[in-house]
């Protein structure tokens, strides 16, 4: 049993995938995965030990660019060199996450009569997903409302594919790593792969009373640290962290965070309680707003949008969240949807035994 992979363009189309493997691998299946030439996919499969096959990519803009012009003529291209990866590959299904590259590497399968799988995070599809649903004979979903109106024999409601690496993590180990004693609550500080710097600045600004109140560790992205903060023993900053994560999230008793779809469902599986900070309307297609208030709803998590943020509200929001923090652990340990991965993998591996057999 053979099994591509795809998706691309930023690491919440890439993680999700290396989730499911270990089922993938327990069923015996052979694994590839297609992705850009040059894109972030590359680097993270190649470190996962998949074999890697890069094709031309177009980037799917609502706006205008010049670059609109030639991206179409790379999907075409991209679309012609994953059809001829496809045939040699002869795999038994493709189960796409997302992202731009994902389009010309889904239309290809279909052509071939591969059958497609696909997995939507978000509250409302992206534009990828949205080209290619029609494609697929399976789709699985994070969000319940999301599947609305699509046939019921395609849509499948998984929640979202989360690496168990991630859930293995040591709070003992976390705190040494970070030099806090465990004698205050860990607040961990996210704002996505790239950091959110109206966040860190919003932190920044209640610093006295944050490190009073807390121990703080605070992953601020590539470039966005700040020299003045250093020396306070309640505080640690990072660019980025990969290797020992987990302990960090298992030192962590509370979480600021973005409300991007894959950050989320770890939160849930985690049971970590959480502020969530979306993406404003003005940097966005609002897909973290409806992912935030969805989580509000359903008691996982409190949400301060970021053009409320001020020092007075902030302070506010974080004292509530330990308020509402053990009724959110209980609600999150309840859901069904902690954990998709097992989910998703099992839609996948059921469509690839249907060829196969």
């Amino acid at each position: 049993m053979h099994i591509v992979l795809t998706g691309g363009g930023s690491a919440g189309h890439v993680t999700p995938n290396l989730a499911l493997l270990p089922y993938f691998r327990e069923a015996g299946a052979e694994v590839s995965y297609i992705g850009s030439r040059d894109g972030i996919e590359r680097n993270i499969i190649g470190e996962a030990g998949l074999p890697y096959y890069g094709v031309s990519a177009g980037k799917l803009r609502r706006y205008f660019s010049l670059k609109n012009l030639s991206d179409p003529f790379r999907i075409l291209s991209g679309y012609a060199q994953a059809k001829k990866v496809l045939r040699r590959l002869k795999p038994d299904v493709l189960f796409s996450k997302g992202g731009y590259v994902s389009v010309p590497v889904v239309f290809a399968a279909h052509s071939l009569h591969i059958p497609v799988v696909i997995h939507e995070s978000d509250y409302t599809p992206g534009l990828a997903n949205k080209l290619c649903l029609p494609k697929a004979e399976k789709i699985c979903f994070s969000f319940e409302a999301a599947a609305a109106g699509i046939p019921a024999e395609k849509a499948v409601v998984t929640g979202a594919p989360v690496r168990a690496s991630l859930l293995s993590g040591s709070r003992a180990a976390g705190l040494s790593a970070l030099g806090f004693s465990g004698n205050k609550k860990v607040l961990l500080v996210m704002g996505g792969s790239l950091g959110a710097q109206s966040v860190n600045e919003a932190l920044d600004a209640i610093f006295p009373w944050l490190t009073e109140r807390y121990d703080v560790c605070h992953i601020r992205g590539k470039g966005k640290l700040n020299p003045a903060l250093e020396g306070n023993p309640a505080y640690r900053q990072f660019e980025y962290v990969s290797d020992g994560l987990a302990h960090l999230f298992a030192a962590a008793d509370l979480m600021v965070s973005r409300a991007g779809s894959n950050a989320i469902f770890e939160l849930l599986a985690l049971h970590l309680p959480s502020l969530l900070i979306p993406l404003p309307l003005e940097a966005s297609r609002g897909d973290q707003i409806l992912n935030a208030r969805y989580f509000e709803k359903m008691g996982f998590a409190d949400v301060l949008m970021q053009n409320d943020i001020t020092p007075v509200s902030l302070e506010q929001a974080l004292s509530a969240l330990e308020e509402h923090a053990p009724a959110m652990r209980k609600a999150m340990a309840e859901s069904p949807l902690s954990n998709g991965a097992e989910a998703v993998a099992r839609v996948v591996l059921s469509v690839a035994e249907k060829r196969h057999a």
